[in-house]
């Protein structure tokens, strides 16, 4: 898969993402969150006015410390490719 591919498809599925209007499961939010943040070389630590919230942010940006932001991409794709398929 070329990269511009790669792209596009990234940006479509946080697009289906941000427009699906029903409540997702927390972990898959996390997930998401993390995977976005490392697809999208944000570095900014988590911020919020809910420190539980934050803890596991931050705990989430963690675990995908190792990860390419190219792989964060493919990953975050198949997380929402995957609970279309199946988690509904």
């Amino acid at each position: 898969m070329s990269e511009d591919s790669l792209d596009i498809e990234f940006k479509e599925a946080v697009d289906r993402i941000n427009s699906y209007t029903k409540p997702f499961p927390a972990d898959l939010l996390l997930r998401l969150y993390a995977y976005y943040k490392k697809a999208t070389n944000n570095y900014k630590s988590p911020k919020g006015n809910k420190p539980m919230i934050t803890a596991f942010k931050t705990n989430a940006l963690f675990q995908v410390k190792n990860v390419t932001p190219d792989e964060a991409k493919r990953i975050y794709i198949d997380l929402v490719n995957n609970y279309f398929l199946y988690g509904k």
